[in-house]
C-alpha cells in the first residue's frame, strides 16, 4: 500500500512535469530561456538570447574546415548550437555543456543531429567530458557564461581547464557584458583579440583567446 505522503509527492511530481511540458509547447525556446534565467540567474548571463548579428561576429574567426570538435558552455536553448551545426563538417562534433538540466533535456529533444551531444555538467570539467566522448582536445570552445558573477574560484578554474582542453592553435571564444571577462583569460592566453557588438540586448564584449601553437 502506497503511503499517502509518497502518493501526494508522486502526484505533485507528475503535475510539475505536465506543467513544464505545457509551458515548453506554449512558449517554445523563449519560454525555456526565461524560465532558465529565473531558475539560475547567476549561470545565465542575460534574459534575452543572443542576436544573429552577435552570433555571426563571434563565430567569424572559426576555421570550420579544420574543426573536428567544437564545445559550448551554457548553450541555453541552442541559440548558438544551430548556427554552429550549420557550419560544422559532417564528421565533426558539437558538445554543449550546461549545469541546467532543463536546458539539457530541451536540447536533447529539440536538436536531432547525430553530431550534437548535450551534457549535463560543469564547464570546469571540460577535459573529462571531452575525454568521455573520445576526444583529446577541442578546436574551439565557446562561452557566454557570466564570468564576473560566477561563484568565487569557478571562473579561473574554467579558464584554466579550457586552455588545457584546447589544441595548440585553438581558441576560446567568449562573449560577455563586462570587459572584466578578459582578466580571466589573460593568465592563460598570450593573444586575446577583442571586439564589441552593439546589435545585441545588451551590447556585448567579444574576446577570442588563442592558444599558442607551441603549447
Amino acid at each position: 500500500m502506497t503511503h499517502p505522503r509518497a502518493q501526494a509527492q508522486d502526484t505533485k511530481t507528475a503535475l510539475s512535469k505536465r506543467v513544464r511540458a505545457r509551458l515548453q509547447r506554449f512558449f517554445g525556446p523563449w519560454g525555456m530561456f526565461v524560465r532558465g534565467f529565473i531558475k539560475h540567474p547567476v549561470m545565465v548571463g542575460s534574459i534575452v538570447p543572443s542576436s544573429p548579428t552577435l552570433i555571426r561576429h563571434m563565430l567569424r574567426p572559426v576555421d570550420w574546415k579544420n574543426t573536428r570538435l567544437f564545445v559550448e558552455y551554457g548553450p541555453g536553448v541552442g541559440t548558438f548550437c544551430r548556427p554552429v551545426l550549420e557550419h560544422l563538417p559532417g564528421d565533426a562534433t558539437l558538445i554543449a555543456i550546461d549545469t541546467n538540466e532543463d536546458f539539457v533535456e530541451y536540447l536533447r529533444k529539440d536538436i536531432r543531429d547525430s553530431r550534437f551531444i548535450a551534457v549535463h555538467g560543469s564547464a570546469a570539467d571540460v577535459e573529462k567530458i571531452i575525454a568521455d566522448q573520445g576526444f583529446e582536445h577541442a578546436d574551439y570552445i565557446l562561452s557566454g557564461l557570466p564570468f564576473s558573477t560566477l561563484p568565487t574560484g569557478v571562473g579561473p578554474a574554467i579558464a584554466a581547464a579550457t586552455h588545457r582542453a584546447l589544441r595548440p592553435g585553438g581558441a576560446f571564444l567568449v562573449y560577455q557584458f563586462r570587459a572584466r571577462a578578459r582578466d580571466f583569460l589573460a593568465p592563460h592566453f598570450a593573444r586575446i583579440d577583442k571586439g564589441f557588438e552593439w546589435v545585441n540586448v545588451p551590447p556585448c564584449f567579444l574576446f577570442w583567446g588563442w592558444k599558442d601553437k607551441a603549447d
